[in-house]
């Protein structure tokens, strides 16, 4: 049972820095509609290396399906999805959207991304 409660307590830590870092501990996020952490409805938006994903710290908005090439991009950023009727986006290892194994994104999603790794980023129509 202890044991139980040290996983347990360290997957709330966890849950909880996660929502923190999303939030900008109780900032204001982007006010638009269908903006979500400032990405607005419809796109596909990387964040700052280490950085709160607001809008202030957006980096990278991409619009168009298909592939989109990275270039200096290095350790963790948050990519969210905000793209409308369920298109996904996956983080691919290999330039112009080759080898898409790194993570799908969901519609509505968010990801913690290692991007030294990451070449490029892959917009799929629903």
């Amino acid at each position: 049972m202890r044991n139980l409660k040290v996983v347990l307590g360290a997957s709330v830590a966890t849950v909880g820095a996660v929502a923190t870092l999303m939030t900008g501990a109780g900032s204001a996020n982007a006010a638009a509609a269908g903006s979500l952490y400032g990405c607005p409805s419809g796109a596909v938006c990387v964040y700052g290396e280490d950085q709160v994903a607001n809008s202030s710290t957006l980096t990278h908005t991409y619009w168009s399906y298909g592939a989109h090439n990275l270039s200096n991009q290095y350790g963790w950023h948050w990519v969210i999805n905000n793209q409308t009727g369920g298109a996904s986006a996956d983080l691919c290892y290999k330039y112009d959207g080759g080898d898409c194994t790194g993570g799908r994104i969901p519609a509505g999603g968010w990801k913690a991304a290692y991007l030294t790794d990451i070449n490029s980023i892959r917009l799929n129509r629903p």
